[in-house]
């Protein structure tokens, strides 16, 4: 559980950087007050000319993001300044808009909703829409519309969710953030470099949070888990005990023993649970390609270690029952 929830949290991360980095631009503007991730409001559009106006600005567009519930959204773009930005999409399908209902998707979606160019998306922003193109992922977003015609129907005229600038001369990057927190007061300006690397778990409180509670509950469950197994396994072994304990075993060794055992099934269960991860990422995405899922070797031992940890503290108390009993009493015992 601990590790296919990091390995998702840190598969979307991942897939948000790559598609900015894939905008190729060298530096974005956000708005002010935004977080890091999700959706947080929008700018005026005339804010891009502001930007156009520094020296050192070959390019700049602004898109707007419009969330269609759930982590889907749609974004709208100048297909004409994007493509000088980033080289344009590479259609898989189809080509650029055409017709007034016409909407873009990346290959991802078209594989999750068996979609073609010539099909329908149906009811996004309560209307259906003609599938022009199908483009490869790794460009922005996964849904694209035209930016005025997602403007209008989102009542957002002359609003932009984000810009992204791209430079004559990329070492100059540091200077013209400078000159932009000069002008844009109060705006979110990153470096390309510097927006990737914030987009981590340590650096999104609410989802290190969410994080450790998942943590929390997992430690939490598996005592419980352990204690009534291990609870149940003492008392099925009262005679055994007790022929130990006449044979001279002494409390710290019954609890040893026991102890062991526990240590032993938490490693193995451990290890079953990493494989286990292998099986989720590929089912997630052969069903739900859109989260993205990776493999985190990084937390093998963290989450080994809230396993075996978890087990051991469950299997104390019926450890130390069982190290407690008397030798005749257990042999007694049917």
């Amino acid at each position: 559980m601990v590790l296919t929830l990091v390995g998702v949290s840190q598969g979307m991360l991942q897939e948000s950087v790559r598609q900015k980095r894939g905008t190729g631009a060298d530096i974005l503007v956000r708005p002010a007050g935004s977080a890091i991730i999700g959706f947080s409001g929008d700018m005026p559009a005339k804010v891009v000319d502001v930007v156009r106006e520094i020296p050192e600005v070959e390019l700049a567009t602004g898109t707007l993001v419009f969330p269609l519930g759930n982590i889907d959204s749609v974004t709208g773009v100048n297909l004409d300044e994007f493509g000088r930005m980033s080289g344009g999409f590479h259609f898989l399908e189809g080509g650029p808009f055409q017709q007034p209902n016409d909407l873009i998707i990346d290959e991802v979606v078209s594989k999750t909703k068996k979609l073609h160019v010539g099909d329908t998306y149906k009811n996004m922003l309560n209307r259906d829409w003609h599938i022009c193109g199908v483009v490869e992922s790794g460009k922005l977003a996964r849904l694209f519309l035209p930016l005025p015609l997602l403007q209008d129907l989102g009542a957002r005229m002359n609003q932009v969710t984000v810009i992204y600038v791209k430079l004559k001369d990329p070492a100059k990057t540091d200077d013209v953030v400078k000159t932009l927190h000069q002008r844009l007061e109060g705006y979110k300006i990153y470096s390309m470099e510097e927006f990737a690397s914030l987009l981590s778990i340590d650096n999104i409180p609410m989802l290190k949070t969410f994080i450790n509670v998942v943590v929390g509950l997992g430690i939490f469950v598996g005592f419980l888990v352990v204690f009534l197994s291990m609870y149940t396994a003492v008392l099925e072994r009262t005679r055994e005990i007790g022929i130990l304990k006449a044979l001279g075993a002494s409390p710290a060794y019954i609890l040893r023993i026991l102890l062991a055992e526990t240590a032993l099934l938490a490693v193995i269960g451990s290890i079953v649970g990493i494989g286990f991860t292998y099986g989720t990422r590929g089912l997630m995405n052969t069903f739900v390609p859109t989260m993205t899922t990776v493999i985190v070797p990084e937390w093998w031992p963290i989450a080994s270690a809230i396993a075996i940890t978890g087990a051991l503290i469950g299997a104390i108390y019926p450890g130390l029952k069982a190290a407690k009993q008397d030798a005749i009493e257990a042999l007694a015992y049917d």
